[in-house]
């Protein structure tokens, strides 16, 4: 009994075992190698992307030119002053509106181009803008 008593007296073990937290990762690992494959067995199937977007129509765009002569040009064909105030009323009646894309030569009158841009106002057309070139270098 000595030895049973003299046990008693030696000091407390402070360690944490550490076989039992080894042993529950191990069995967590082999759970999770396990069950991550049947998790991802899934038929793949390529879905369709829709936008909740509404689809934008962009209009037609005019190009008028008034050529030096003072002679008008819509979408490069010639036209009198009569077709073009018919192809611009035309136009002014479509929804959506195109624009009118203006190009006047530089050594054209500015009345004829005053006048193409009247037959524009006359016809409704909201959208006019002038086409420029850069200058050169």
């Amino acid at each position: 009994m000595a030895g049973f008593i003299a046990d008693e007296h030696e000091d407390v073990m402070s360690e944490i075992n550490m076989v039992p937290f080894i042993d529950v990762m191990l069995v967590l690992l082999i759970v999770f190698i396990i069950t991550v494959p049947v998790m991802k067995h899934v038929v793949d199937v390529q879905l369709p992307r829709a936008s909740a977007d509404k689809e934008v129509v962009q209009p037609q765009t005019l190009r008028l030119t008034v050529k030096a002569d003072g002679s008008y040009w819509l979408d490069d064909k010639a036209v009198s002053d009569e077709q073009l105030a018919a192809r611009l009323q035309a136009a002014g009646r479509q929804q959506p509106q195109p624009e009118l894309h203006l190009r006047g030569d530089r050594d054209v009158r500015y009345e004829r181009v005053a006048q193409a841009m009247a037959a524009a106002q006359q016809a409704g057309i909201q959208k006019i803008g002038f086409i420029t070139e850069p200058p050169r270098p």
